[in-house]
């Protein structure tokens, strides 16, 4: 149980403290926004399941990027989790200047927490920052961080019916990236079709990409979507050159 808010359960926080909790923090998560927007830094909140591949996916994403000749990003990332830095060293491994978030009984990151990590890195020299959450479909959905938009992770192996059974989160999501679909040949028992039409169910504006960070599938995709909200985002001079990227423009124009 999260001992700051309580998982929604009025027996451990009462409804007129949260309500404060989450006020506090929305008022923290504008003031990171408006940093990132500022210094044309695009800001995004993944979140998904334990396990779902989301510090897979950020290695991918740092690859693709490594070997695109003409599309290189400076990549940052903050990795929240209970216990250990595990993840945030395998980013900076991956090359993505990391930093860890240990939250200890926190099911979540909060605003307060990207801003205390934030003051540890260069973040003002990034192109996109990675705010990878707890492993967690519940609490993440509910506090807002400063982000841009909301990418959730969700794995094959996870079932058909997770975006049914955790709608707050899928409600909340810009984008899902279905991940780990080379396992699929050996799912049999999965199908893309029934994720998609579950989603379409509580997403208001359904948008998903299959996705393996193992052969590459979707990987184009995705950056191309990066690249997108990245010119959506960013205001003035450097809106211009983000739009500058291999036709981004017209891209946006046409999302």
């Amino acid at each position: 149980m999260c001992e700051d808010c309580g998982c929604g359960d009025p027996e451990i926080v009462p409804l007129e403290v949260q309500e404060r909790i989450l006020s506090e923090n929305d008022r923290r998560a504008e003031h990171n926004r408006r940093h990132f927007r500022e210094a044309g830094v695009l800001a995004l909140n993944l979140m998904g399941s334990p396990g779902s591949g989301k510090t897979a996916l950020l290695e991918a994403t740092a690859r693709y990027y490594a070997t695109r000749a003409s599309g290189y990003r400076r990549l940052g990332a903050v990795s929240g989790d209970l216990a250990t830095d595990n993840d945030s060293r395998r980013l900076e491994r991956s090359g993505i200047a990391s930093r860890s978030i240990t939250t200890g009984s926190a099911c979540h990151l909060d605003a307060r927490l990207v801003h205390e990590a934030l003051h540890g890195m260069a973040w003002r020299e990034l192109d996109l920052f990675f705010i990878e959450n707890v492993g967690n479909l519940v609490c993440p959905a509910v506090y807002d961080l400063g982000q841009e938009a909301n990418v959730v992770a969700l794995s094959v192996t996870e079932g058909e019916d997770k975006p049914l059974k955790y709608p707050v989160m899928f409600q909340k999501a810009d984008l899902v990236l279905l991940t780990k679909t080379d396992l699929l040949p050996h799912l049999p028992g999965v199908s893309v079709d029934a994720i998609r039409e579950n989603l379409a169910r509580v997403m208001p504006e359904p948008s998903l990409v299959p996705l393996s960070a193992v052969t590459g599938e979707g990987l184009e995709t995705w950056i191309d979507w990066l690249e997108a909200r990245r010119v959506l985002a960013i205001k003035g001079p450097a809106r211009e050159a983000a739009a500058r990227f291999q036709g981004m423009a017209a891209l946006v124009r046409d999302w």
